[in-house]
């Protein structure tokens, strides 16, 4: 993995931009000529036409839209295989149902031909149980060689993905799947070839096809759905959650896949379609974003705490992305009007002022609006500003603030700062003893926006376990998907983090090939290599676009598995967060990162006229170089939108409340890295750059923050306030490289004993309680063998009412 320290913008404006008018500058400031401010003018339009991006309409959710997420199953180069899978279908077909077609037969006949197939597909031979998986693909994939429209597809791939669960595909898909995974021989052909293609993984690529296409046509939950569906997706959903049919959850059999693949035994697995399969199965099982804003809602409630202030998502949704910088605008500034330093200082002196009185009132006005940019934005060691402008225009603004929840006392009614969109919180308030009436007025402030989180509580009960293991007994452990889950995966999880992570650096558009790094690329290569210039290019933007739904599935993985983790018990957060930062996770993201982002949101590898079930409908028409390069119509591409946000959101998630790891940031020198992106106007993807600019930014410096103040204002505005968090002012000096190792040892220890004590501990402990009352113990209920009672009248004549008690001997031996 490459190391990520020193890299930093290419290019920035020269230092001391200045202005020629108005602040400070004073009459000995030079004027700007009336050719110079027409130039100024046209530089002003030049960067606003070619360096400002507009602002990108994206609704952040689960998962993009069910067509989307159903064409990225397949690789363009797999696309002669719905032919295949049809002339499987048809063949077979002919064979059973006279003149008709699959469409015009009544559903009793339809689930009685599915019998058939299933029964057939325990065969000995090969090549016919692959023929008869084809043509269950082909039902699962819409029977679209009798449907008119794309919409017909989706709506028949629905209907008999339904249909294929209830006559029990699949469980027998499953079984087949776990004999290919152990087909030894298989993955010793795989390891003997030069290069591995396609066709090394045909049956393993039909198998996985068929599962994502019930796993994701059953998930999704739609009001035209009939009401028999309901009770259909919740018994699949629980086959998936709690191990039935083996001794552990559909979830651990995938990546037992992926471990297998990257520790190289099986170089041919397929594994795109593993991750989003994987993907599907952890959303469908544990839930999504909406689901775990219900758990949590549910929890505080478990837990007698207050309801939360506001939904996140929600909140982002609402707020407006605000304007990259303008880079000519700079430079025409610092050609038009030099200025001295000392009138730059006095000028600066004055600004840095007027905006600390906007901050103290609150946000009330617009805090920039017709303001100079202030001097000096440049970044440390003379590199460019290269940042976010932080201004929000008034008029832009929605509704920020969502309303209030009723069952809140209107005496303790928390209440927002004008213009901010987030409530805002504190974690700890001391004693008031001997303090004036003003500071208990301010400290009764902040208990009105104290906030106890649901880990707060875990953590505290946690240590109540270990003090006190006999008196407390053994823990209730509510066994729900998320708990079954991480039980599974608990011995094995560093091997899954590892491997998750390797595959994410071989996907990041930011590596570079390498000759013993794993190819991800064994699925969507194929048998032979192109050999004219069109269908390189066509190769190219498959395996672009393989890359990127690659990237997409591990980062939502990870984020799902860490919000579900964190939500079920913090400690188990806690582990799996740790085994990420042990494996470089933070290098990693930031090396993805480490790009034009604005060229990854908005790249075009596509080709919309392949994509399923375009590709089943129509024609294909003639490829040309220009219609490849084309691409599609969209603003941008919504799955890198999306893996930028998830990934970004994990950092957050690695970092937050992490002294050790927030150094790690400044360490590796995250902060030009991470403004880049702020030029992508999109208002999710700012929020999480700016939180993570903010809790590095009193490591970084007062000069850093003198100049880059504008990024200051953003994070004032944008990200949620803490009342007595120093991040804006503090410095730190005991940033001590060795902190890390204290910080870490510690939450290890802690991690371990949580894990020991919960998980490790058989059933019958030492430490189990005991009954120490007299009338209890007497009065329970015992099994005596049959004999005793024969006998036991004997056994009180002989060994207690015949042996005579000496009370006094028993006293002295005591």
């Amino acid at each position: 993995m490459e190391d990520p320290n020193g890299v930093g913008p290419g290019a920035g404006s020269p230092p001391g931009n200045g202005s020629s008018s108005g602040g400070g500058g004073g009459s000995k400031g030079k004027q700007a000529s009336p050719k110079g401010r027409e130039m100024f003018k046209n530089q002003r339009r030049e960067s606003e036409g070619s360096v400002d991006c507009p602002n990108l309409e994206f609704e952040y959710g689960d998962a993009d839209e069910h067509g989307a997420e159903l064409s990225e199953l397949y690789s363009y180069t797999e696309n002669p295989e719905f032919t295949v899978n049809r002339h499987c279908f048809e063949e077979d077909f002919r064979t059973q149902v006279q003149g008709r077609g699959w469409l015009e037969l009544e559903e009793a006949s339809q689930k009685a031909y599915i019998m058939r197939l299933l029964d057939r597909l325990e065969v000995v031979n090969r090549e016919q149980r692959l023929k008869v998986a084809r043509a269950i693909l082909y039902l699962a994939q819409g029977t679209f060689g009798e449907c008119d429209t794309e919409a017909d597809v989706l709506h028949w791939s629905r209907y008999n993905s339904f249909l294929l669960y209830q006559m029990g595909t699949f469980t027998a898909f499953l079984e087949l799947l776990r004999m290919e995974t152990d087909n030894t021989q298989a993955c010793s052909s795989a390891l003997r070839k030069p290069a591995i293609s396609l066709a090394d993984s045909t049956e393993l690529r039909v198998l996985l096809s068929v599962m994502y296409l019930m796993v994701e046509n059953i998930r999704l939950e739609w009001d035209t759905d009939p009401s028999g569906w309901r009770a259909v997706r919740e018994t699949f959903q629980t086959e998936l959650s709690f191990p039935v049919h083996s001794e552990e959850p559909f979830v651990l059999l995938l990546f037992s896949m992926i471990t297998k693949f990257c520790s190289g035994l099986a170089p041919h697995f397929p594994m795109k379609k593993v991750l989003l399969l994987l993907w599907k199965v952890v959303l469908f099982t544990l839930g999504g974003f909406e689901t775990l804003q219900a758990l949590k809602i549910q929890k505080r409630a478990e837990f007698s705490l207050p309801p939360l202030a506001e939904d996140s998502i929600q909140v982002v949704r609402s707020m407006r992305a605000a304007s990259p910088p303008s880079y000519t605008l700079d430079l025409g500034e610092s050609q038009m009007a030099p200025q001295s330093s000392k009138q730059r200082g006095r000028r600066g002196r004055k600004q840095l002022l007027t905006k600390q009185d906007s901050l103290d009132i609150y946000n009330e006005r617009d805090l920039f609006k017709n303001e100079e940019p202030p001097p000096e934005e440049e970044e440390e060691a003379g590199e460019g500003e290269n940042t976010l402008d932080g201004e929000l225009d008034l008029l832009e603004r929605g509704p920020l603030v969502p309303p209030r929840p009723s069952q809140t006392p209107t005496t303790e009614r928390v209440t927002f700062p004008k213009g901010l969109p987030w409530a805002p919180k504190v974690r700890d308030t001391d004693t008031l003893v001997g303090l004036p009436r003003p500071i208990h007025e301010s400290v009764k402030t902040l208990k009105q926006h104290k906030y106890i989180s649901i880990s707060d509580i875990q953590i505290k009960n946690e240590e109540e376990l270990e003090k006190c293991p006999m008196s407390l007994g053994e823990e209730k452990v509510q066994q729900t998907p998320c708990e079954i889950l991480y039980q599974a995966m608990l011995y094995n999880l560093p091997q899954y983090m590892i491997a998750l992570l390797k595959i994410l650096l071989a996907a990041a558009p930011t590596s570079k090939a390498k000759t013993d790094s794993i190819n991800i690329l064994a699925d969507v290569l194929p048998e032979e290599m192109p050999i004219t210039v069109l269908q390189s290019m066509k190769l190219g933007i498959d395996v672009n676009r393989h890359k990127e739904i690659i990237v997409k599935s591990i980062s939502t993985v990870l984020l799902l598995l860490l919000k579900h983790f964190k939500l079920n018990h913090i400690y188990q957060f806690e582990y799996v967060s740790q085994h990420l930062v042990f494996a470089n996770c933070i290098p990693l993201i930031l090396k993805f990162f480490n790009q034009n982002i604005l060229s990854y949101i908005t790249a075009k590898n596509s080709i919309s006229v392949l994509d399923y079930p375009s590709c089943t409908i129509h024609d294909l028409p003639d490829l040309t170089a220009e219609s490849l390069e084309a691409g599609d119509n969209n603003q941008f591409c919504w799955r890198n939108l999306f893996s930028c946000i998830n990934l970004l959101r994990l950092l957050n998630k690695l970092t937050k409340w992490k002294h050790s790891r927030t150094m790690m940031l400044v360490v590796f020198k995250s902060a030009p890295i991470l403004k880049r992106a702020l030029k992508v106007k999109q208002a999710m993807l700012q929020l999480y750059v700016l939180k993570l600019l903010k809790i590095q930014t009193k490591y970084l410096g007062r000069q850093w923050r003198k100049s880059n103040m504008k990024t200051m204002s953003a994070i004032y505005q944008k990200v949620r306030h803490r009342m007595n968090d120093d991040w804006a002012y503090g410095n730190d000096i005991d940033a001590r490289p060795w902190d890390f190792q204290a910080e870490e040892c510690t939450l290890r220890a802690n991690i371990e004993a949580f894990n020991s004590r919960r998980y490790d501990r058989p059933q019958d402990s030492e430490f189990a309680p005991v009954d120490n009352c007299l009338l209890s113990v007497l009065g329970q209920k015992l099994e005596l063998p049959e004999d005793f009672y024969y006998s036991y009248e004997l056994w009180l004549e002989r060994e207690v009412f015949s042996q005579p008690i000496c009370w006094e001997e028993l006293l002295q031996s005591h």
